[in-house]
């Protein structure tokens, strides 16, 4: 049956599939609540919050006999750091310049799940992915599909690291696959790559230095300190990702639909400064970047203008701080600073 399953997941668009039991990470839970403990979640209150659901997946859901992973693949046609060496434009992660995946890999992992339930009448399941308490990187190393690497990103020898993860929890009882081991080795390139130094020690983060966090999760003004380091990433940031040498095992994209909207590849950060709220959702109608809202966003790019050193931003940015968002106005303030310094370091 597991065969039959991960033959039809694989014709259904997902790139690999692996089985674990619910209860395959008992480590999770301490791990968690330690990275909890330590106030590394930052502003991610629902981290803490159904701590047990989310470090003890058979507590989510006691009558689950097994929980099949799914990988899919988002591996980018161009190099993703191109973009990173153009200070007037904008940054964007690769899994967030087109359709927004949640949607993407859910109608995948339903499609599968209905036709589960026709080969096993009686079976039942849930399905998540990235929305519920569920741990999905620990349960994909259980099930085989990759490992998390010193970035605590997973990442497989016959995946590399672009890929999203979705979970099948089921009644039915399948043969877990056997565990995926570290093989890093003594590489420390994702640790190297990162901006921030967000990595305290290899397998571990601090959300509250990570890119990533501080353009999505954060909320409000970011740390001045830091501000510097974002350089010109305005959603998400893959160096670390983009960094590691398992890359070159990465399998194909096979969803159009992950593929980079021209629009997004490179946008000018003029453009997306200007944005207003109507401006915004347009642009971002069916993407995960939606979620954060045009005041977040506007923070990011202004951030990234900040950074640029390039005063043909100059007459955007001071329009942008009678802004009625304290964080907007607060960034455009720290970016106008910035570009006059560097005026007056040019000399003008």
């Amino acid at each position: 049956m597991k065969e039959a399953i991960r033959a039809f997941a694989l014709e259904a668009g997902f790139s690999a599939m692996g089985v674990c039991r619910p209860d395959a990470i008992p480590e999770a839970k301490e791990r968690l609540a330690r990275f909890v403990a330590e106030g590394r979640h930052g502003q991610m209150g629902w981290m803490a919050e159904r701590l047990n659901w989310r470090g003890d997946p058979a507590a989510l859901w006691p009558e689950a006999r097994s929980v099949i992973m799914l990988a899919e693949a988002y591996t980018p046609d161009q190099d993703p750091m191109e973009i990173v060496g153009r200070p007037d434009r904008g940054a964007i992660s690769v899994y967030a310049r087109n359709r927004d995946y949640h949607d993407i890999v859910k109608k995948r992992l339903k499609t599968v799940g209905r036709w589960l339930i026709e080969q096993a009448p009686g079976a039942q399941i849930k399905v998540f992915v990235d929305t519920a308490p569920v741990m999905e990187k620990p349960l994909g190393q259980a099930a085989g599909l990759g490992w998390q690497g010193k970035h605590t990103n997973l990442l497989g020898r016959e995946l590399g690291s672009w890929f999203f993860l979705g979970a099948i929890f089921t009644t039915l009882e399948l043969e877990p696959d056997k565990a995926e081991i570290s093989h890093c080795g003594t590489c420390t390139s994702c640790l190297d790559a990162c901006p921030t130094n967000a990595f305290p020690a290899p397998y571990q983060i601090d959300a509250r230095r990570c890119i990533s966090y501080l353009t999505i999760e954060h909320h409000g003004p970011v740390d001045p300190a830091l501000r510097p380091l974002l350089g010109n990433r305005i959603y998400g940031c893959d160096d670390c990702l983009a960094a590691c040498p398992w890359n070159k095992f990465a399998v194909a994209a096979r969803e159009i639909r992950y593929a980079a909207r021209e629009e997004l590849l490179e946008p000018h950060l003029s453009d997306l400064a200007r944005l207003d709220d109507a401006g915004f959702r347009a642009l971002f109608s069916g993407s995960p970047i939606k979620r954060i809202g045009r005041n977040r966003f506007v923070r990011n790019v202004l951030y990234a203008i900040g950074n640029s050193g390039d005063l043909a931003f100059l007459e955007t940015v001071l329009s942008l701080r009678s802004d009625p968002d304290p964080a907007v106005s607060n960034a455009a303030e720290w970016a106008a600073i910035r570009l006059q310094s560097a005026k007056g370091t040019d000399g003008a």
